[in-house]
């Protein structure tokens, strides 16, 4: 069972929820392209949640930036992003308001996750095994892999761009 079965708990929880201020105080753009705030509503509660997640693709030319939902199997962000719009994401110098946002089927998704461990070995290096990736994308258990993990691509709404 891969670790990230489970929803992150404890010390792990608060380093991964640690850049969400940073980015309500402005300073999100230290992180580059390489991480994603997301601002959304709860699915029950309708109230405002957020969480910072690691960008897999950035292209530029649509501006498109794709996220990977990995932790906790289905997490809470994701399940509301399949019935409602984001409020806003923030990255590098985007700050999108109610962005439009698609879910990835698997095979787009298959895609997306090969070109990142081309492009960013090391770190798939560490996150790949994590997320139950095996080593060689050849294996029949990069397929079942990809099944397990959930992909958003957001988009600028163009009358909700700042």
């Amino acid at each position: 069972m891969p670790v990230t079965d489970r929803p992150p708990t404890g010390l792990l929880r608060r380093l991964l929820r640690a850049p969400i201020p940073l980015y309500r105080w402005g300073f999100g753009r230290i992180f580059g392209y390489r991480l994603l705030y997301l601002a959304h509503r709860g699915r029950v509660s309708g109230d405002r949640r957020e969480v910072v997640v690691e960008v897999v693709r950035h292209r530029r030319e649509l501006p498109e930036l794709t996220v990977v939902a990995a932790w906790g199997g289905v997490p809470q962000w994701y399940r509301n992003l399949e019935v409602a719009k984001p409020i806003e994401v923030r990255c590098g110098g985007y700050r999108w308001r109610e962005p439009a946002r698609r879910l990835l089927e698997t095979r787009e998704l298959d895609g997306i996750l090969r070109e990142y461990r081309g492009l960013h070995p090391r770190a798939w290096a560490k996150i790949g095994p994590r997320l139950g990736f095996p080593a060689d994308p050849g294996d029949p258990l990069w397929t079942q892999a990809v099944e397990r993990v959930h992909g958003v691509a957001f988009t600028p709404d163009r009358a909700g761009l700042e």
